[in-house]
């Protein structure tokens, strides 16, 4: 009897345990405005269009920097051409999840 009593104190503690870390760690994700989905689907879009511009051959050895924001795309860095921008523009656009690609890339040599 004592022992049945000793592990449903443990599974009472172990319970209330659970909700508070639960409700700890969904009030962290509120928080940043985005949801744990969000955030996997930004990190992905970021995956994705970061492999687009390494396989692109004019664009691979440059320096582009990648942000997503619940799907809204933000380019910044460097090109060497105006076609090499709107060629990763495209492609990037075409990412699931992606709903717009803001493009703050300047292109190398023109002012």
């Amino acid at each position: 009897m004592n022992n049945s009593r000793c592990l449903r104190q443990k599974f009472i503690l172990l319970s209330v345990l659970m909700v508070f870390g639960l409700a700890l760690f969904s009030g962290c994700a509120s928080m940043t405005g985005k949801t744990a989905g969000e955030n996997i689907d930004d990190a992905a879009i970021i995956t994705e269009a970061n492999a687009i511009i390494v396989n692109d051959p004019d664009a691979k050895f440059l320096k582009i920097d990648v942000e997503s924001e619940k799907g809204d795309v933000m380019l910044t860095g460097a090109v060497n051409s105006y076609e090499t921008e709107r060629r990763l523009v495209e492609k990037i656009r075409q990412i699931k999840g992606v709903k717009f690609v803001h493009t703050h890339l300047t292109v190398e040599g023109t002012k």
